[in-house]
Formats: structure tokens, C-alpha cells, sequence
């Protein structure tokens, strides 16, 4: 039994983007949905489905015709794949890191040797990328890094440690930040670190408690030379990079929120259908009935709210501060969504073979990552001058 719960229609998308939406769900259900289980044993998706992704076009379709992509830019589509994945529950991130969090650097800063050297190989799934922002000692404070990077004859020698890096095993490419010592100009930098690059190690693959199919490392870097031509920009101004491009990150984790806490109200509303107790159905006891009312009104709000930055972000006028705003307040919602509707199964709400399980233990760190709530919280409440 699938139930939809009903809800306001929306507005903001085009015929091609319904036909999109539609194609995606057909992939993802025929290619991905299969491998859940295979997946989350290995602890990473396998690189075959990355190329068939790529191939049907879900992979880097901003990037230029010239270089294999559609140049399409428009982030309406890269909310469909976000969409799509959740509700679906597609397992491992990939997609999302790529569109929505790394490629933007290539795009955006790289130069035109740089998208003819790497943004074919993006686009067709042979070259995997990631970025490595957090360490050991600075969570989700970026000022606080202490990877270096010195200037030497004909680049830069990068050295540190980075932890919670999404595709950090498979990744041929990684961008990494690095501060920059005074005497060798100040500020940050954006150095991309290529596979097999003298002093890159790759540390363990990390033990999650959800987000199992996702590959998350701790990578090393022990005077690794970056050539001047790997470097991301002007150097020294990685982070205003960073400032702008995490506006995008943090919506791409609200939309995934709200997709997320709409298809969970639709699965307590499946279950308090079917499940009986004292002789009829748990969704007919008030609390219960309640509850739910209250959920799936909460996630209408948030969606229209989403959508409205959405709208707000392709028109270029969606500001750090919204999207921090908008990323704290959606992931707490799905949150509160998830962990009631997981108490209203009961005991089979805590088994792994029910739905609720993984979406509960899965979401959890949305409200960690791409910045804590709480600094969330607080980019907000700066940007109201307090």
C-alpha cells in the first residue's frame, strides 16, 4: 500500500522539469533501490552505478557542452535529484556532493586549462571529487583550520589532516583548505590534491551510525606539492569561496529535509492504516491522529518555505543567512518528524528491516553536518545584528 498525503500543489516547476523528475524516479528505482542492502554492507556505492548515473545525464549537467555536461543551470533540477533520492531512499550522497557542494568549485573558480583538464572526466563518472573542509580539532569552524599550505618553487606544499570527508576513499580529486601563512600571503586556498600525489594518504573509512552506503574518510596530507596549476581561484581568498558556495550546500540539505519529512508522514500514515490495536486501526486514537495532523502541516509549511528560497537561490538572491536559517529549521523538523513516527511503530519501528529505522538513524546527522544547527543559529542571529 503507497499513500499520498495531500497537499498544496507546486508552482515552481516547468513541464521539462516534471519529465526530468519522472526519469530520474524510473533510474533510481532500476538501478539504485536494488543495491540498498549490497551498499550499505560495503560501506560505499559502487562505481558502476556512478558511471550509469553519469551517463543518463544526473551527473554534472551544469557543467559546459564543450566538456560533456548539458550546461544547464538551473537549480530547480538539482533539487528533483535531491528530491527523487530521498523519498525513494536511494542510500550513499554522491550525487548531491558532486551537483550541489563540490563541482560549483571546479566551475566557478577553476580556470579554462583546469575545466578542459577535469570536467570531462566529472562528467562521465570517471573522476570522483570531494572536498576536505573539517579536522580533528575545528568542526564546523572554518577560521580555525590548521592545514597549511607554503609556497615552493612552482607550487605549494600542503600538509594536515582532514576527517568526515564524503567520498574520501574513491575520490581522484580533492579539495582541500589549507591556510595560507602570513609570510606567504595570508588567508586560505583551495588546492586540489589529485590521487596518487606524493604525502596523500587515505586514512580509515569511518564507522557511521547511519549514512552507511556513504564513503567518509580521514584523509592525510604530509607535504604534498600542489602545483600552481592545481590551485582553485585566487589564492588567499578560499573563504569567501567557501561563504558563498555553502549557501547552496546548506539549501541542498534543506530540500533533502523537507522531501524527507514528507515521505516519513506518509509512512505513519501507511502504518496507523494498517496497524490495530484494542480492534481498530492506531491512526483512529486521537494522539496518534494528532500527531500526524500536526507533521504533515509542519512539512507543508516547510516546503512552501523551501521552495521559496529555492526560487530565491535560482534567481540569485538567496543569502548565507536564509540558507543557514532555512538548513537549522527544516532538519530540526525532519528530525522531530522522524523520531515521532518511529515512536508511533512501536517496537518494529526499532528493527532494521522496517523503512523508519534507517530514515531515522540516517537523518541524524543532518543536523551536524554542513555546519551545526548551532552555528546555524548563529550565522542567523549575526545577520540580525545581534
Amino acid at each position: 500500500m503507497s499513500t499520498t498525503a495531500p497537499g498544496l500543489r507546486r508552482t515552481l516547476f516547468e513541464p521539462e522539469h516534471d519529465a526530468f523528475r519522472e526519469s530520474v524516479r524510473a533510474f533510481f528505482t532500476k538501478e539504485a533501490l536494488p543495491h540498498t542492502v549490497k551498499w550499505e554492507a560495503a560501506g560505499m556505492v559502487d562505481r558502476a552505478y556512478w558511471k550509469q548515473a553519469a551517463a543518463q545525464g544526473l551527473v554534472g549537467f551544469e557543467v559546459p557542452e564543450e566538456f560533456g555536461g548539458a550546461g544547464l543551470k538551473d537549480f530547480r533540477f538539482n533539487a528533483i535529484l535531491d528530491e527523487e533520492g530521498v523519498r525513494l531512499g536511494v542510500v550513499g550522497d554522491g550525487i548531491a556532493l558532486t551537483n550541489d557542494m563540490v563541482l560549483p568549485y571546479f566551475l566557478e573558480y577553476g580556470t579554462a586549462e583546469q575545466h578542459a583538464r577535469w570536467l570531462p572526466g566529472i562528467t562521465t563518472g570517471d573522476t570522483a571529487i570531494a572536498v576536505a573542509m573539517s579536522e580533528p580539532g575545528t568542526g564546523s569552524d572554518l577560521r580555525g583550520i590548521q592545514s597549511t599550505a607554503r609556497r615552493v618553487a612552482g607550487g605549494w606544499s600542503v600538509s594536515g589532516s582532514k576527517t568526515f570527508v564524503t567520498s574520501g576513499i574513491q575520490a581522484q580529486l580533492v579539495v582541500v583548505v589549507a591556510k595560507i601563512p602570513a609570510d606567504d600571503g595570508g588567508g586560505f586556498g583551495l588546492f586540489v590534491v589529485e590521487e596518487g600525489m606524493d604525502g596523500f594518504e587515505r586514512g580509515r573509512k569511518l564507522d557511521k551510525i547511519g549514512r552507511r552506503a556513504q564513503d567518509t574518510a580521514e584523509l592525510f596530507f604530509e607535504s604534498v606539492h600542489v602545483p600552481d596549476e592545481n590551485v582553485l581561484g585566487e589564492v588567499g581568498s578560499a573563504m569567501r569561496y567557501l561563504t558563498a558556495n555553502l549557501a547552496q550546500e546548506r539549501l541542498s540539505m534543506a530540500i533533502a529535509a523537507v522531501a524527507s519529512a514528507e515521505r516519513v508522514v506518509e509512512i505513519a500514515l501507511e502504518y496507523s492504516l494498517e496497524r490495530h490495536a484494542f480492534g481498530k486501526p492506531i491512526g483512529s486514537f486521537q494522539a496518534n491522529r494528532f500527531a500526524i495532523a500536526e507533521l504533515h502541516t509542519k512539512a507543508q509549511i516547510a516546503r512552501a518555505y523551501i521552495d521559496r528560497c529555492l526560487e530565491a537561490h535560482c534567481a540569485g538572491e538567496l543569502s548565507a543567512a536564509d540558507a543557514a536559517g532555512a538548513k537549522f529549521w527544516t532538519t530540526e523538523l525532519e528530525w522531530e518528524t522522524l523520531d515521532r513516527c518511529l515512536q508511533l511503530h512501536g517496537g518494529y519501528g526499532y528493527m532494521e528491516e522496517y523503512e523508519i529505522a534507517r530514515r531515522w538513524r540516517d537523518s541524524r546527522v543532518q543536523r551536524i553536518y554542513g555546519g551545526t544547527n548551532e552555528i546555524m543559529r548563529e550565522i542567523v542571529g549575526r545577520a540580525l545584528g545581534l
